[in-house]
């Protein structure tokens, strides 16, 4: 046991054995040690007091202190400094190829990279500077005469194969010089820890890819300790668990994880440490399934973050509403105006029928809303009931006769006999009631379809009723339909028999649906990742004022109707395609801004439902546009602004983390499809940490050291000792990648 790390403590210089060739390469493989360096390779002699200070020649006194140190270890360590750049090479296959007779034990480049560090056997009998004096005349070099003190020290370099040249595990080990200091030795009396060398010079980041690391670890015991952090009776197995699953983002650094880490529950830092030490020390293997699912809950949070509102807040509605929305939610108190405003479009769009909108990027869009309202029980989500009444009014009225004239052919054609006369062809029944066979459904798509392209229209008070939309009563079928109506896939049958539906025709189908959150994530479960939620308008309630009192609503009677009734009509009247440029540039700028926030937030959910999002609410602006006499205003471009950052609020709020989880599943199935190139997977320059990364990424064990060396001998690689990069070189472009 001859390696002893430098640390200070109460303003003295210290030092404590290092036990195992883990511990020292942990030490030098830290992210702040291999910082330092390059700073100091690069002329940053400020740097050089930053780096790990090792002693390799004596052993220290009863309390850890230096000063005054007489006794001496088993090794002897020896400066070779000040070669001249063209020997270099030539003085270490000069120490290498002495090892044996020398008892090489270490041999590291020096810090400023101009030389050596040797470490050898003390040979008996010998004193220190007789012991370097035969080492430099075996060698042929010369020793730096001010480094032969026992209590000098070597400012060490990295865990690199470049910087660290040999390393014996003797080294390690206890001689009889070093077992009877090793035995009075009281670690106990260090309050100090080793792995907080110089920690009060050492600045780590705080976060990780923008995620604070106390948030890490807040959202790490809520999700895996209900909440509660580590106490007296679990705080040891606790504190290790989390070392553990937070080396892999904190550089596999013990003290960035000591920085990290809280001492819990009257824990004290040396034991803290040793846990650290522990789970450094640990089997990896690759990104642990407890941290994917903490970074994976908080990327979506913060993506909720990113539509403009809080966890517990939505984005703020816009003070001045379009004419239209400022109608229809007039009568519902401030906190259901969002929902109000989001759920009406369903019904206002059944008014529209051979209307098309052409999107930016030149596709038709029909206006198809399916919204689906989340809230918790008895919040108030019948509060939309009245304006979409009052929206479907006039359908409901036209349909009327219609249901009227299909009971009396139904009564002259009775079923299971050949019909006398055939069905007329002018029946068209848009509201629906939610118990149909597939039959009917059918009926009504083909029905809507040739009576003027026409929209279905379904409201349910719980989701769980859309399944009897159809026969099968499944969510699997509802989760088809709502994608063929979003994009107005066909949909229908066809049948051989005289007295059976047949038909198909473009799937025209508004609707709008309440549910609470447990409900509409099990409804939904299968269906995060397949296209379904991202059709989906969702709202919500949320009501901060944690009150149940029912609410006050306004008066709905015939002065309502009456202010209704103008933009009813013009949806009514409108047809063909219909443009609107200003529509349309608002939708470009939102889209770029949703990209931006998606990388900022890092979230991919984000990025994915993002676009259909967009197309969601440049439909409600067109809506209202046409609805307003085809007149656009900044109030219709601040409302389509708000509402698809409060539509992805919600789905990100609901189904975020579910998505997240199963897009990074994805990737991780991609990755693990087969054989990868992994130098193929880095820049053309980069660090050891981002070497490192990108094995623990692609699930590799290990510190891929000798991968690094096998890269280097074949010549793809080479090591900048400037800034201290590895770059691929020119053969590995011309043989691998084909490069001229």
């Amino acid at each position: 046991m001859s390696v002893h790390v430098i640390y200070y403590q109460d303003g003295a210089k210290r030092m404590r054995p290092i036990l195992s060739r883990e511990e020292y390469m942990l030490l030098r493989g830290s992210r702040k040690q291999k910082s330092m360096l390059a700073a100091v390779r690069a002329g940053d002699e400020e740097k050089k007091m930053k780096l790990l200070q090792m002693n390799y020649s004596c052993l220290p006194n009863e309390d850890g202190t230096l000063k005054g140190s007489t006794r001496m270890s088993t090794t002897v360590g020896m400066d070779v400094d000040h070669i001249a750049q063209e020997q270099m090479e030539s003085v270490k296959e000069r120490i290498l190829a002495k090892k044996e007779e020398l008892g090489l034990l270490m041999l590291e480049r020096s810090a400023r990279g101009q030389g050596y560090h040797v470490v050898f056997r003390r040979r008996e009998g010998l004193t220190q500077e007789e012991n370097l004096k035969w080492a430099s005349e075996l060698l042929g070099v010369e020793f730096d005469s001010g480094a032969k003190d026992i209590t000098r020290v070597f400012f060490t370099t990295t865990d690199d194969a470049e910087e660290l040249l040999f390393l014996d595990d003797e080294i390690f080990e206890s001689g009889e010089a070093a077992r009877g200091t090793v035995d009075s030795w009281d670690g106990s009396k260090m309050q100090a820890s080793p792995i907080a060398t110089q920690s009060s010079e050492i600045s780590y980041p705080t976060d990780y890819k923008g995620i604070a690391y106390k948030d890490i670890i807040a959202k790490y015991w809520e999700l895996f300790n209900d909440g509660k952090e580590p106490s007296t009776g679990d705080r040891d197995t606790l504190t290790y668990q989390l070392a553990c699953d937070l080396r892999h983002i904190c550089g596999r650094d013990a003290e960035w994880l000591d920085q990290v880490i809280p001492c819990y529950d009257g824990f004290t830092e040396g034991e803290k440490r040793q846990k650290i030490q522990n789970a450094l020390q640990a089997k990896s293997e690759g990104m642990p399934y407890r941290l994917k699912q903490v970074l994976s809950a908080l990327k979506s949070e913060a993506a909720v973050k990113a539509c403009g509102g809080t966890l517990t807040t939505p984005p703020e509605m816009p003070k001045k509403l379009p004419p239209l929305v400022k109608l229809l939610t007039k009568n519902v108190p401030w906190f259901y105006k969002p929902a109000v405003a989001s759920a009406v479009f369903p019904a206002l769009a059944a008014h529209l029928h051979g209307v098309k909108f052409r999107y930016w990027d030149n596709v038709d869009h029909e206006a198809t809303f399916m919204n689906v309202l989340i809230g918790r029980q008895s919040i108030g989500k019948g509060t939309i009931k009245k304006p979409v009444e009052y929206i479907m009014e006039s359908i409901r009225q036209r349909d009327l006769p219609n249901r009227q004239r299909e009971a009396e052919w139904k009564q002259k054609n009775p079923g299971a006999k050949q019909k006398k006369d055939p069905r007329p062809t002018d029946i068209c029944i848009q509201m629906l009631i939610d118990n149909l066979t597939d039959a009917v459904f059918n009926q009504r798509i083909v029905d809507a379809h040739n009576n003027g392209e026409r929209f279905l229209y379904t409201i349910v008070d719980e989701i769980d009723a859309l399944k009897k939309v159809t026969s099968k009563g499944t969510t699997d079928e509802v989760g088809l339909l709502i994608r063929k109506a979003f994009d107005n896939a066909y949909a229908g049958q066809e049948r051989v028999g005289a007295d059976s539906v047949s038909g198909i025709a473009p799937l025209r189908w508004n609707f709008n649906a309440s549910t609470t959150p447990p409900n509409a994530r099990r409804f939904f479960g299968k269906m995060v990742n397949d296209g379904t939620v991202s059709r989906l308008d969702v709202a919500t309630i949320i009501r901060n004022d944690d009150s149940d009192d029912a609410p006050i609503l306004g008066i709905y009677d015939h002065i309502f109707a009456q202010e209704l009734k103008p933009y009813l009509d013009r949806l009514e009247a409108a047809s063909g395609l219909i443009e609107c440029p200003q529509a349309k540039k608002l939708s470009l700028e939102m889209k770029k801004k949703n990209m931006e926030a998606a990388q900022l937030y890092d979230s991919e959910a984000y990025r994915v439902l993002s676009y259909r999002a967009n197309v969601i609410a440049w439909l409600k602006g067109m809506v209202l546009y046409v609805a307003q006499g085809y007149r656009w205003s900044k109030e219709i471009a601040d409302f389509v602004r708000w509402s698809e950052q409060y539509n992805l609020w919600c789905k990100m709020l609901y189904f975020g983390q579910q998505l997240e989880k199963e897009l990074r599943e994805e990737v991780e199935i991609q990755r693990q499809s087969g054989p990868r190139n992994l130098l193929e997977l880095l820049p053309d320059e980069f660090t050891r940490e981002q070497y490192r990364r990108m094995r623990q990424g692609q699930g590799k064990s290990g510190d891929g050291a000798e991968t690094l060396r096998k890269w280097g001998i074949r010549g793809y690689i080479a090591y900048d000792e400037a800034t201290g990069m590895y770059c691929k070189t020119v053969a590995y472009k011309k043989r691998v990648k084909g490069y001229d």
